[in-house]
């Protein structure tokens, strides 16, 4: 058999896909995460694709090797 993930992007379509498999009684398993830290993560990659980062040049030095 085969896994699937899926991204509903609203709760309604989550509501329609979790009826789908209970109707269908297919197993299934959550994985719920917590909204602070999805939102954090989301935070996080904006700011790295405005280039607001740090990089560690060398990681054997860190702190002699922050940019």
């Amino acid at each position: 058999m085969e896994t699937l993930v899926i991204y509903p992007e609203s709760k309604e379509q989550l509501a329609a896909l979790m009826a789908l498999v209970k109707s269908w009684d297919i197993n299934f398993e959550k994985y719920p995460y917590n909204e602070n830290f999805v939102a954090e993560i989301k935070q996080r990659e904006k700011n790295i694709k405005k280039g607001d980062f740090t990089t560690i040049k060398d990681p054997k030095n860190i702190w002699e090797s922050i940019l």
